[in-house]
């Protein structure tokens, strides 16, 4: 069963919409995607929300990126990997880092998702998509 929002083959990236770090990871997505193989949602936004509940993770607080893959969720390292894998290279050599546990992997992706605020600060109100990249975000209905 989909997601809400979620048609056959979307490969939908959810991230952290006020975070800078994690619009800073869009803008890159955008400009490195040139296939447009993956469509991208603020968790903050009502697409984001619905998708969150659906997989039971949290509304309110957002400590990872997460990736939907047809019926697949990614989250962490995973998610991270499962998309560079998907962009041209030389992006995909980022696989390397399977070879580490991914527990180690894991706990290094949680001490930046964790401090991201502190470390590259947030924005005020969740940045809203330059009229160009419009189509590149998951929009309901």
């Amino acid at each position: 069963m989909l997601a809400p929002y979620i048609t056959e083959g979307d490969k939908v990236i959810l991230f952290d919409g006020v975070c800078k770090l994690c619009s800073a990871w869009a803008k890159f997505l955008i400009k490195y995607d040139k296939q447009r193989v993956f469509k991208l949602a603020t968790v903050q936004s009502p697409e984001g929300q619905a998708i969150l509940k659906f997989y039971g993770l949290s509304t309110e607080t957002f400590e990872t990126m997460a990736f939907v893959d047809g019926e697949a969720l990614y989250v962490q390292s995973s998610a991270f990997l499962k998309v560079m894998k998907l962009l041209p290279f030389p992006w995909p050599l980022f696989s390397v880092f399977n070879l580490m546990p991914r527990r180690l992997r894991d706990w290094l992706y949680d001490r930046i998702a964790l401090n991201r605020y502190f470390l590259f600060g947030k924005h005020d109100t969740c940045l809203m998509p330059a009229p160009d990249h419009e189509a590149r975000f998951l929009r309901g209905g």
